[in-house]
């Protein structure tokens, strides 16, 4: 009886240690995925897309280690519905988020919720549910610091967080990187594939300076030497991650990109004065005439739907696996595609209720392929019509992108414009006379896409405070 008792033991010690060793093996090989998302950053504000004066070391070792795709647009010209399309894999319409989450009573005006539905299907909740660790470090933005009632970034599928711009405690904003450090760290001693958004506030304003970022600019006028500091402080807080992935000699099964949630922010007149502002999320800090991001020549600024406000850098590095030093200028790539494009990378098989607006792009992603995109990309946004002098580039609510095609269009379409965005990146020649087809086409298929869209949120996604009127 000992004896069988013994060959049971040792079996099970020899099962045990085949496969758990190789479920600890196939775990350890899924890789790690850290996606940096800042807020406002331009995409010409990185030293490697020619800005004159900005320096950004540590972005452009993320360049020529990895390829920079010119071509990704975000889901929207502002920050809460491009948070959106980048955890759901949807157009931010189809929540009827619209617009940044406000206090109450601005999200009613708007007709938007008060938060982010956390029982929809979200990118962190479905790794998380793989096995990966999952963990938010920075800006939230998903509801509001000013809406206690409003769930936590916890509910959505992290297992650890520290943010601002959320209910409960605020993050410092310095202190995202040191956090996400120590997580990755935690996650490596548990043998754990991980996956973090670094949701980076830099150069949102208030533009929080410390003075050796300053010294680094001893020449500029005073607004430029703001934003070039934050801009730098920012840089070193993203070489000091890379560190240390290096360090863990993690690098090489880590997939790390460097995005932006929209265009860069611009003050309505050149001449507003420069002043401290308050921010009840971040605390105090100067204002946008500090804001002097640049687009690359991109038509628009932050809140427009032209190419200033949705095309920001996008660049993706994972030694071996995605091309270093590379250019790609072709491929249109979105935000809603992060979503089932970081699910087939990490090995999570998306249910088929599920219904993603975006595809995935893991094949354009490694340099396996440079295909026209074929599924269109819809945008909406509550703008001014007629354009507005101070912001002429401003009175787009609603575009598409099919194939090649781009068509914008104001808020009862009465008035559009049609671009050929894959010749035309800046957009300078409206082609609508010589292709009133496509136009007509593309229009049809905005009123279609309207039809889907529904009349208002849902009640449980109110805050208290509302449902008090």
């Amino acid at each position: 009886m000992m004896r069988l008792l013994k060959i049971s033991i040792t079996l099970s010690i020899c099962l045990f240690t085949i496969f758990g060793c190789k479920s600890q093996e196939t775990e350890q090989n899924r890789p790690n995925i850290i996606f940096i998302f800042a807020d406002d950053w331009g995409w010409g504000d990185l030293s490697a897309h020619g800005h004159p004066y900005i320096k950004t070391p540590n972005i452009d070792r993320l360049v020529h280690e990895g390829t920079d795709f010119q071509r990704f647009t975000v889901a929207s010209g502002v920050c809460s519905p491009s948070r959106t399309a980048v955890m759901t894999g949807q157009f931010p319409a189809r929540n009827n988020i619209d617009g940044h989450f406000a206090w109450v009573q601005n999200n009613e005006e708007r007709n938007m919720p008060d938060w982010l539905d956390p029982a929809t299907t979200l990118l962190p909740r479905l790794l998380q549910e793989s096995g990966y660790t999952t963990a938010h470090f920075g800006k939230w933005h998903l509801s509001n610091n000013m809406i206690p009632d409003s769930p936590s970034p916890g509910e959505y599928g992290y297992d650890e967080y520290g943010a601002f711009n959320c209910s409960g405690e605020q993050m410092p904003v310095h202190e995202d990187v040191n956090n996400t450090i120590a997580f990755i760290e935690k996650s490596n001693k548990e043998h754990k594939p991980f996956f973090i958004n670094l949701w980076m506030h830099e150069p949102h304003t208030p533009h929080h300076v410390i003075p050796k970022y300053q010294w680094r600019f001893p020449d500029l006028a005073e607004a430029d030497n703001i934003y070039a500091s934050v801009l730098s402080h920012a840089d070193d807080r993203i070489g000091e991650l890379l560190d240390a992935i290096d360090r863990l000699k993690l690098t090489d099964n880590t997939l790390v990109i460097f995005s932006s949630d929209n265009g860069p922010a611009r003050a309505a007149f050149e001449v507003k004065e420069l002043k401290l502002m308050f921010d009840s999320a971040t605390g105090a800090g100067f204002n946008t005439s500090a804001s002097k991001g640049v687009t690359g020549g991109r038509k628009g600024y932050k809140a427009s739907l032209f190419e200033g406000g949705i095309g920001v850098p996008f660049i993706a590095r994972w030694p071996g696996k995605i091309k270093a030093g590379e250019i790609d200028n072709t491929s249109l790539i979105s935000a809603v595609d992060l979503l089932p494009t970081f699910c087939a990378i990490a090995n999570v098989t998306l249910t088929e209720a599920y219904k993603p607006d975006g595809i995935n792009q893991e094949a354009t992603l490694l340099g396996k392929e440079y295909a026209l995109r074929t599924k269109p990309l819809f945008w909406k946004f509550d703008s001014s019509w007629p354009a507005k002098k101070n912001a002429p580039d401003h009175w787009v609510s609603y575009a598409v992108v099919d194939q090649n095609w781009k068509l914008v269009a104001n808020n009862d379409l009465s008035y559009f414009e049609l671009y050929d965005i894959v010749a035309d990146t800046y957009e300078k020649n409206d082609i609508k006379e010589q292709y009133e087809e496509v136009s007509k086409k593309l229009i049809s298929s905005i009123k279609q896409w309207q039809q889907e869209l529904p009349k208002e949120p849902s009640k449980k996604l109110f805050s208290k405070e509302r449902k008090k009127k």
